[in-house]
């Protein structure tokens, strides 16, 4: 998925930048120490001010930190690219506790919701290889739909709707969860996410059951 591509492109430079950083520090402080201990006793300067070294250093965190803007800006230019394709769209409502997902396309009613108690919770169902919109709002608090494995995550809000397409390349199913503390049951407002086949969920979105993961119905 692109955006588990550049969650980890962006995390890995940041780290190795935030590691040099680190270690130069760190050699410098451990320089010092070992000049101080070798007896060396430098004099202090009787300048007041040293603008070479001072515009030295301006300079150098300026272009740290316009690389790093730049090359953000650019990563999050790739995730959110205009989809080639009509999205399908899924209307989702956080409430407390649990969530219901909607597909308005489908030619038959289609809606999941659950309980979020035990076992039953509510799956996700997207087709793979299609842009998918997710239209989020929420039924009472601040929710929050959270795909750890997916590293999507959008906020929901009462009398709004916020939006985001993903695409997913291939099959499988993820747990997701609301990453806003909404209320007593919050840490139990979990749910699948569900990837199928483009045939498999034209089926479903005509009433017909999915296969488990196990290769039963569902």
């Amino acid at each position: 998925m692109i955006q588990r591509q550049v969650f980890g492109t962006v995390f890995a430079l940041e780290s190795a930048v935030a590691a040099f950083v680190f270690l130069v520090v760190l050699a410098l402080v451990a320089l010092a120490v070992v000049r101080r201990r070798a007896g060396r006793r430098p004099t202090a300067s009787r300048r007041p001010e040293r603008p070479a070294l001072e515009a030295y250093y301006v300079g150098v965190l300026t272009a740290f930190a316009v690389f790093l803007v730049a090359w953000t800006a650019w990563q999050n230019h790739r995730e959110h690219r205009p989809p080639e394709r009509t999205p399908v769209r899924v209307d989702v409502l956080g409430f407390q506790w649990c969530w219901t997902f909607s597909h308005p396309q489908s030619p038959v009613e289609r809606s999941v919701t659950g309980t979020c108690r035990g076992t039953d919770l509510p799956t996700l169902v997207v087709p793979t290889g299609r842009p998918v919109q997710l239209r989020l709002t929420a039924k009472d608090v601040i929710h929050s739909l959270w795909i750890p494995d997916l590293r999507y995550k959008i906020d929901a809000f009462p009398d709004h709707v916020n939006t985001v397409t993903l695409t997913l390349d291939h099959e499988g199913r993820w747990r997701g969860r609301c990453a806003e503390f909404c209320g007593e049951r919050h840490y139990a407002m979990d749910f699948w996410i569900r990837a199928v086949s483009p045939e498999e969920y034209d089926r479903y979105l005509h009433g017909q059951p999915i296969s488990a993961p196990g290769g039963s119905a569902a």
